[in-house]
């Protein structure tokens, strides 16, 4: 496993992987127009090239011989949904389910840790579906703790999705 920098040539790829993961945990039953208009729509090439070129955003992929199989995105200056949070939210963190367990999620998980100790941000935070029970599972043996509840709205429906937050440890001295 590699972890480095999203470059603008990953943004296929990520888009891609995007779509897999999100499709595979959110539409069990089939997938219909509703959905599927929305996840072509929000996940594209031109959208990942956008982030990655943001200043404000922090994309980091983990990459195996054949190709990205996580990433993670991290949003600097990002609006809570409750209050007391930092401005460092987790936008992404996905992993190919094939290579779930490999500690893939771990790794992009502490990379996210280091980047809040750098520039002194005491937690970092994230929104989860809130049935997405194995993620809820991961993100509380990280450390997380769950803080509230929010609503993922897509055009005129919404989901609760479960706020979570992790104190970072500041670097020794």
């Amino acid at each position: 496993m590699t972890i480095r920098p999203a470059r603008r040539s990953d943004a296929a790829s990520l888009a891609a992987l995007s779509i897999e993961v999100w499709v595979g945990t959110y539409l069990r039953q089939g997938v219909n127009a509703f959905f599927a208009d929305y996840v072509l729509s929000e996940y594209t090439k031109v959208g990942f090239e956008a982030l990655i070129a943001d200043p404000d955003q922090y994309v980091m992929v983990s990459e195996n011989a054949d190709g990205i199989d996580g990433f993670l995105r991290l949003t600097k200056g990002s609006p809570a949904p409750i209050t007391g949070l930092s401005g460092s939210e987790i936008s992404t963190l996905y992993v190919q389910p094939r290579h779930h367990g490999k500690g893939i999620g771990k790794a992009l998980l502490q990379i996210a840790k280091d980047y809040c100790r750098t520039y002194d941000e005491p937690s970092v935070w994230l929104t989860t579906n809130s049935e997405n029970i194995p993620a809820i599972r991961f993100y509380l043996s990280q450390g997380f703790r769950q803080v509230g509840v929010t609503e993922f709205r897509i055009q005129d429906r919404s989901y609760p999705n479960h706020v979570l937050s992790l104190v970072v440890d500041p670097l020794p001295l």
